[in-house]
């Protein structure tokens, strides 16, 4: 009987942890190293919407489609992962804009219902201000992702994964392979090193010689101290993004990827949350509790980066914005492809080798 294929994961947020369990509940011998420990750097700062949305081409929309089947599939296999379908109200497109959207998405199958004022209110009886159009999703949803992210790590460590906190200081090469990284000092050797560590994957890479293009543009969401319910689900209203979390804070960006911050990101905050708290009925005693900004590591296009690094064996790289909705798809297929060589199609537009000059 073969020994376990030797695997590192880099990176402790939602994509790492996921790939990591995947991993380890195949079979894998995984490693998982963070500098931040459990839920990483970008995981915190995330709004964590779970959706298929608009503004992408179909050949995305399949992917994210699949990633939202797979969540529903792993909450079976980790009980307790905080996982809601609450649904999603939008309106943060004019209306020609929102029709064509609801059309083009319909026509794909995603199940999208138009709603005016009054159904807007019955959906989120706390909106100050219904929208006369808006559409809505049911099965759109969220993780609240730190603690997704622990409760995976928790469940790779439970199926024989080993979770350690050190600072990646570079990558060892032999003959065109990694094969393994020196964490604080200590090299550890694997057979396979997997880069999920977001907006810090371009550095690790790039000690093997691979350059991954990446930007990481920054996202400001406020959070509220928690509060009695008043919303039901996620809303997408112009320039104002909000949800309450498990714990009945209420998170809000001027996008759902957080919105610019300014040169003095407190007073954003402050203008930011005053939106929100007035477009909310019944938020009177809503307190504002603290800000982040979270930098997003985003691939040149847009797209994920989910493949082998071509040119160096031995490495597989996995970066992304939309990480909380691709999470439990890209860890079943990412573990796949390192444990067994099959590459799913949905992942076929999203290797390194597209930005190759």
């Amino acid at each position: 009987m073969s020994s376990p294929k030797q695997v590192i994961v880099i990176g402790a947020g939602i994509i790492g942890a996921s790939i990591a369990w995947h991993l380890t509940k195949a079979g894998a011998g995984v490693t998982v190293v963070s500098g931040s420990g459990a839920g990483g750097v970008a995981t915190p700062n995330s709004f964590a919407w779970i959706n298929a949305s608009w503004g992408n081409p179909e050949i995305y929309f399949r992917l994210r489609i699949r990633a939202m089947a797979e969540w529903a599939r792993l909450a079976k296999d980790v009980p307790g992962l905080p996982l809601a379908w609450c649904g999603g109200l939008c309106f943060d497109l004019p209306p020609d804009r929102l029709e064509a959207y609801a059309a083009e998405h319909s026509s794909w199958g995603y199940g999208i219902e138009r709603v005016d004022a009054k159904r807007a209110g019955e959906i989120e009886p706390n909106l100050v201000a219904p929208p006369d159009f808006a559409v809505y999703v049911a099965e759109e949803g969220v993780a609240e992702p730190v603690a997704t992210a622990k409760a995976l790590l928790a469940d790779a460590e439970r199926l024989g994964a080993r979770v350690i906190v050190g600072a990646v200081d570079r990558l060892t090469l032999s003959i065109g392979k990694v094969t393994g990284a020196v964490v604080s000092g200590e090299t550890l050797s694997a057979e396979e090193i997997v880069v999920a560590a977001g907006a810090g994957s371009p550095a690790i890479a790039a000690t093997a010689g691979i350059e991954l293009p990446l930007d990481t543009p920054p996202g400001l969401i406020v959070h509220s101290r928690p509060y009695r319910k008043l919303l039901n689900g996620l809303v997408h209203a112009e320039r104002l993004h909000m949800r309450q979390t498990a714990e009945g804070r209420i998170i809000a960006g001027s996008d759902f990827a957080g919105g610019d911050p300014g040169e003095n990101a407190e007073a954003t905050a402050r203008e930011l949350f005053a939106i929100t708290k007035a477009a909310l009925r019944g938020a009177d005693g809503l307190e504002l509790d603290f800000h982040t900004v979270g930098y997003r590591p985003t691939p040149a296009d847009g797209f994920p980066i989910v493949s082998r690094a071509d040119g160096v064996g031995g490495l597989y790289i996995a970066v992304m914005h939309s990480g909380i909705t691709l999470a439990p798809a890209v860890g079943l297929f990412a573990a796949r492809e390192i444990l067994e060589g099959e590459r799913d199609v949905l992942l076929a537009p999203y290797a390194l080798s597209r930005f190759a000059r």
